[in-house]
């Protein structure tokens, strides 16, 4: 999956060691969403990749992700990973996420102007003979 948006903040480094004895190590970043409804996610990448990446605050990414969801004493959490970075140019922000989900962006008419107003008067009426329906069925 692609995840678009600016990293707002570094939400740090964490490491330790697993029940097996084996170091390990992530790194958590908040990132905002482009779009009319931005969205806020909390993003980590695990293992060797948290060498290889590091996400400035304040920089526009196009992250790719995975998505995995597991249960621990009876709840369930959602971890986003990263395992790809691309910065993001301003010319080169996915269109798709700018325009409120990939749907063609109308610029709204300029304040004073005004639309043309709604006539209740068909443009041409033309009455059907009685017990003629025309339906094709």
């Amino acid at each position: 999956m692609e995840l678009e948006g600016k990293v707002i903040e570094f939400l740090g480094e964490t490491s330790g060691t697993s029940k097996a004895g084996n170091p390990w190590k992530k790194k958590e970043w908040l990132v905002e969403t482009f779009g009319q409804y931005p969205k806020k996610v909390k993003v980590q990448c695990f293992g060797e990749r948290s060498d290889n990446i590091n996400l400035q605050p304040g920089q526009n990414y196009s992250l790719s992700i995975d998505l995995e969801s597991r249960e621990y004493n009876g709840r369930w959490f959602t971890d986003v990973s990263v395992f790809r970075v691309q910065e993001l140019t301003s010319q080169s922000q996915g269109s798709f996420n700018q325009n409120q989900g990939g749907f063609p962006q109308q610029s709204p008419a300029p304040f004073g102007t005004q639309t043309p107003p709604f006539s209740a008067e068909p443009d041409a009426f033309t009455p059907m003979d009685e017990g003629e329906d025309n339906l094709p069925f």
